[in-house]
C-alpha cells in the first residue's frame, strides 16, 4: 500500500485534527507542507482546484475534507479505533457543531484581536472563507466580548461532559469526538493571548488538553509538493466503481458532476466523472496533465453535487 501523504501547514487547526488522528492510530506518514494561501499548483492539479487544507493522498487517491479522511483512515487502519465505545454516529453528528459554529468562534477569537498585525491577504482570505463575502474582521474584533461569552458557554459543555466521562469525552479512550473538539481548543490555546484566563475556569478541559497534546502526530518525514505529485503520476487509483441505487439525486457512475462546499465562500466546484458513491461519500475520476489519472473523494454532508 502507498504511503499516507498529508498536505497541510503547521498553524492550521483543521490539519491538527488529522495530525493527532494519525498519532492516535500510531501511523507513519509523509508531511507535505503547503502554502497558507493559494496558489498550490501541485495540489490543485490533484484535487481539481479544491483549496481547503488538509488533504490526504494515498497514491493516486485524494481525500478532501476531514470527514472523508477520518472515514478512510478508520477503514484502512481500524485499530485503535476512532470509535472505541461505538459512538461513530454521535461523533459524526457532533462534527456538524465542532466544524461550524464552535470552530467559527475559535477563528474569531484567534484572528480578530490580532488581525491588524497579520498579513492583509491572509485576513482577507480567511474572512471570506469563514464568514463569507460580507464578513468584516474589524467588526468581529469589536465584538470579542460577545464572542467570548458564546465560546465560554460552549467550553462549559465540554467541561460538563469530561466531568462525567473523564479522562476523555466518551470514557477511558480518546475517540473521534475528542479529535473534533481538540482542534478548536488547540487553536484558541495557541493563538488567543488571554487563553489561560479563559480556560482557567475549566480544569477538566485543561487536564484533557494535556492528554490530547501528548498523543502526538505519529511518525513522519517530509516530502515536497513536487514529490507528492510524482507519486500520484506514477500510481493507479485503487478506487473501484460503486453504485448507490438509493441515491436521492439519481447520481450514477459516469455522470459529469461538480462538487463544492455548502458555504458562501465563493469556492468553485471540483469537476469530474462519478466513479463511486454511497450515503456518506462520492468519488470523482479526474485526469490532469501534471498528475495523470486520479480519484478525488468528498463527503456528501456539507457539499453540493451538481450535474453538468
Amino acid at each position: 500500500m502507498s504511503d499516507i501523504i498529508l498536505h497541510h501547514y503547521p498553524p492550521s487547526p483543521v490539519s491538527e485534527k488529522i495530525r493527532v488522528a494519525l498519532g492516535l492510530k500510531k501511523l507513519t506518514w509523509k508531511s507535505v507542507e503547503q502554502n497558507r494561501l493559494p496558489d498550490r499548483p501541485e495540489l490543485f492539479a490533484m484535487t481539481g482546484g479544491y483549496r481547503r487544507i488538509p488533504v490526504m493522498q494515498i497514491g493516486a487517491d485524494i481525500y478532501c475534507d476531514t470527514q472523508c479522511i477520518f472515514r478512510e483512515l478508520e477503514k484502512r487502519f481500524p485499530n485503535p479505533s476512532f470509535h472505541p465505545n461505538g459512538n461513530a454516529g454521535l461523533s459524526y453528528g457532533l462534527s456538524r457543531w465542532t466544524d461550524s459554529s464552535f470552530f467559527e468562534l475559535g477563528v474569531k477569537v484567534a484572528f480578530a484581536p490580532v488581525a491588524d498585525s497579520l498579513p492583509p491577504e491572509l485576513i482577507t482570505d480567511r474572512t471570506r472563507l469563514y464568514f463569507g463575502p460580507e464578513g468584516d474582521m474589524a467588526a468581529e474584533a469589536k465584538d470579542i466580548p460577545h464572542t467570548l461569552s458564546q465560546l465560554r458557554a460552549q467550553l462549559g459543555w465540554i467541561e460538563d461532559q469530561l466531568i462525567g466521562n473523564s479522562p476523555y469525552l466518551h470514557g477511558r479512550n480518546p475517540s473521534l469526538s475528542d479529535l473534533l473538539v481538540w482542534t478548536v481548543v488547540w487553536f484558541v490555546k495557541g493563538r488567543f493571548s488571554d487563553s489561560a484566563q479563559l480556560l482557567s475556569e475549566f480544569p477538566s478541559v485543561l487536564a484533557w488538553s494535556t492528554k490530547m497534546d501528548a498523543i502526538g502526530h505519529g511518525t513522519f518525514d517530509t516530502m515536497t509538493p513536487e514529490q507528492a505529485l510524482a507519486v500520484a503520476n506514477n500510481a493507479t487509483p485503487e478506487t473501484i466503481e460503486k453504485t448507490d441505487a438509493a441515491d436521492p439525486q439519481g447520481l450514477r457512475p459516469g455522470m459529469e458532476v461538480s462538487v463544492a462546499p455548502l458555504t458562501n465562500s465563493g469556492e468553485s466546484g471540483v469537476k469530474g466523472k462519478v466513479l463511486a458513491l454511497c450515503r456518506d461519500r462520492i468519488a470523482l475520476a479526474r485526469k490532469d496533465a501534471l498528475c495523470g489519472d486520479v480519484v478525488v473523494h468528498f463527503p456528501r454532508v456539507g457539499y453540493r453535487v451538481s450535474t453538468l
